[in-house]
């Protein structure tokens, strides 16, 4: 049975999408970027905006009731590959030891409001 998921701890979704849809023991995270939950984007480096994208992805997940070490598949959105190392150290650091999901990292001309990075995830439930 599919379920939206949806938590007051990340910014509402700004259009017609949900933060999350859980379909079983499977969550689907549609991309983040770096807005507060005010809908204010936070930060003008790639380092800030990346801790504020993962930590609306940290609540997400903890809303369907799952966590950082669930993550099965991250993609990375991207406006200048330069950002790369700054993004991979910020993204590791945040993660823990040991956890690795699949991820892609790709560079866009653009992102919506602007933003350096929007970060998209698939992660499993516990049940």
């Amino acid at each position: 049975m599919k379920k939206e998921i949806k938590t007051e701890h990340a910014p509402k979704a700004i259009g017609p999408y949900s933060q999350a849809v859980q379909w079983g023991n499977l969550l689907f995270v549609s991309g983040q970027i770096p807005l507060d939950v005010n809908g204010q984007i936070v930060g003008t480096t790639i380092e800030e905006q990346t801790h504020q994208v993962l930590a609306n992805l940290k609540a997400i997940l903890e809303e369907a009731g799952s966590r950082v070490e669930n993550l099965l598949e991250v993609t990375v959105f991207l406006t200048d590959m330069a950002s790369f190392d700054a993004f991979n150290r910020t993204y590791g650091q945040w993660l823990g030891e040991g956890v690795k999901p699949a991820r892609a990292v790709v560079e866009v001309s653009a992102l919506p409001k602007g933003v350096l990075v929007e970060v998209m995830a698939k992660a499993y439930v516990d049940a």
